[in-house]
């Protein structure tokens, strides 16, 4: 029950491109303080009487947050950049069928389908290929760099281990606004990132259109196709390899397939 009358938009290049020496500003305010606070840095209110949770994020959450990025900023411990691509593609069954320029297949994904419910699976919300159209897909992949993650390891054997909790935590979050920020960036170049909701709670709550679709979760949960991506976008050029376990390095480093599609939403396939 996917619509499959949606508009294909026009991607502003074909292949891919390298964007290096991103400023820590520009993706600074992607940061989901709620998955750092409470998620990375287990930040909750006692139980019973004591301060709230606001107040503790007002107290020591922000504060902390601030003299760390003034930290990494004056150390230049971030080496943000980004590869990134648009391509043509189309869809077969449970397949998404990356194209070549001369149009032949170039590589596919084979997508895991839901037993139940809607029965969904990521390549339902690209062109069939017995449509007669042609759709497009973007990938990337983004990091902070390594020189974080040397600073962590540095305070991890220094038995500093708060220290270490803590800016590891927000390295981890930094790489996970990085890409949201470039989905944002991919959004408009897209032509619909005027469909953007006005709030950042209400991005961070994904209601803009289409999705990021990391690998190994959910609705393409094999590692596997990681070496896919990587054959895709050579992620080399900024840094990041991909090891024989199918595990991005630095840490600090995600990728994604980015899906346009109005109805596309994260959901679980097995």
């Amino acid at each position: 029950d996917v619509a499959t009358d949606n508009p294909v938009p026009a991607p502003p290049f074909w292949g891919t491109r390298v964007v290096k020496g991103i400023q820590q500003a520009d993706y600074a305010s992607w940061l989901d303080e709620g998955a750092l606070f409470k998620g990375q840095w287990g930040l909750k209110a006692p139980r019973g009487s004591g301060p709230s949770y606001e107040d503790l994020v007002a107290t020591e959450g922000r504060p902390r947050l601030r003299g760390l990025l003034d930290r990494l900023r004056t150390g230049n411990l971030l080496e943000a950049a980004v590869v990134y691509g648009y391509f043509p593609c189309v869809s077969k069954g449970d397949d998404l069928i990356v194209l070549g320029d001369d149009g032949a297949e170039r590589t596919r994904f084979t997508f895991p389908r839901q037993r139940r419910g809607r029965r969904l699976c990521l390549a339902d919300f690209f062109r069939a290929e017995d449509s007669g159209e042609t759709d497009v897909v973007g990938f990337q992949i983004v990091t902070v760099g390594s020189r974080i993650g040397e600073a962590t390891a540095e305070l991890f054997a220094a038995d500093s281990y708060r220290e270490y909790l803590e800016l590891h935590g927000l390295s981890v979050q930094l790489a996970e606004a990085l890409a949201e920020y470039w989905h944002a960036r991919v959004r408009a170049e897209l032509g619909y990132g005027g469909e953007d909701p006005a709030e950042i709670e209400d991005m961070f709550a994904l209601k803009y259109r289409g999705a990021r679709f990391s690998l190994g979760y959910g609705a393409c949960p094999d590692l596997e196709d990681r070496a896919k991506i990587a054959e895709l976008l050579e992620p080399e050029r900024i840094g990041v390899k991909l090891s024989e376990e199918f595990q991005l390095h630095p840490e600090q480093s995600t990728d994604a397939i980015v899906i346009h599609h109005p109805e596309a939403k994260y959901f679980n396939a097995r």
